[in-house]
């Protein structure tokens, strides 16, 4: 029975899903784990450079499975050849690799799965199992979407996201730097989590997005970017029409640049630590964790917070 009367609730703005006829779950690791049971797959292919959860839900459901190796353009060294029950992982890196998404879909067809945790805004092939990660781009505590058309007869229990909420309103009232350990703490606390369904407030907080605005302002910082350090950047990528970037990669033979930034609070991930242990360092992957500065874009962002992070490269 809805409770009427009492206290306000958050005041937020009641719009609509990005993804509207996504399967709504609490983790994109989750909607892996889906797809690994829904189409009961034996082995998976999975790529060096990818995070480590990626291999929880291979290793919760016991399945074999055997990583690949990338070139400079985050394309597949080899193409391996699957057996009837082998699956093969694809991360559509930063958002930028759609065209090579749909050449992958062309040769494997339903047996590949797209990792879109870097690609909110791509939309899935159809056909194809597609997974996204909605806090890799927006202030949430969780949640992620996924398109199959291979659906569990089961149902889940609903996620509550509150008690992972801690490091998105201290950021609000102290700080970024306030909320990072509770960053850290909530983000742990999502290993191990069953699949579950995408929790009440999460739902909320993604109904109130911008997404236009937000798409918006990350093609602009990343054009931005793009011109002003292209040519001394040794990453090249160029960008389908429906490309959305989630960040900036760049790389050059300035081994302290990552530093350099984070010092003048210019905050930028290591995508993945867990690279550096599984790959040797004269590995381009290991390259890819260790010495590429992936630059903030996103929307919260204008054209004078990119001309001070290019200016501070330039130094």
């Amino acid at each position: 029975m809805k409770a009427i009367g009492g206290y306000f609730e958050l005041e937020l703005p009641k719009g609509e899903h990005y993804h509207k006829k996504a399967i709504r779950l609490n983790t994109a690791r989750n909607c892996f784990e889906y797809v690994l049971r829904a189409r009961d797959y034996a082995k998976v292919y999975i790529p060096y450079y990818t995070c480590e959860v990626m291999l929880e839900p291979i290793k919760k459901l016991g399945l074999d499975y055997e990583f690949y190796h990338i070139n400079e353009q985050l394309e597949l060294q080899n193409l391996p050849k699957l057996s009837e029950n082998e699956a093969i992982l694809y991360t559509n890196y930063f958002g930028l690799k759609q065209k090579y998404v749909k050449r992958l879909a062309a040769e494997y067809g339903i047996q590949l799965i797209v990792d879109n945790a870097q690609a909110f805004y791509t939309e899935p092939l159809k056909g194809i199992d597609t997974f996204y990660s909605a806090r890799k781009f927006f202030g949430l505590p969780d949640g992620a979407y996924l398109y199959t058309d291979k659906v569990l007869q089961q149902s889940f229990e609903q996620d509550c996201s509150v008690n992972r909420m801690s490091h998105l309103l201290k950021r609000v009232d102290l700080g970024a730097e306030a909320g990072y350990e509770d960053f850290r703490v909530n983000d742990d606390a999502l290993i191990g989590q069953d699949i579950k369904t995408m929790s009440n407030l999460t739902e909320a907080l993604l109904a109130g997005i911008d997404y236009e605005n937000a798409k918006k302002k990350r093609i602009e910082n990343y054009n931005t970017l793009s011109e002003a350090l292209g040519a001394t950047n040794q990453l090249h990528f160029n960008p389908g029409s429906g490309d959305v970037p989630m960040v900036y990669p760049y790389l050059t033979d300035d081994a302290n640049i990552k530093k350099r930034l984070i010092t003048e609070k210019i905050f930028v991930a290591t995508y993945w630590p867990n690279v550096l242990e599984w790959c040797k360092p004269d590995e381009l992957e290991y390259k890819l964790a260790d010495r590429v500065a992936y630059i903030p874009i996103d929307h919260r962002y204008s054209k004078s917070d990119m001309y001070r992070i290019i200016e501070i490269i330039m130094q």
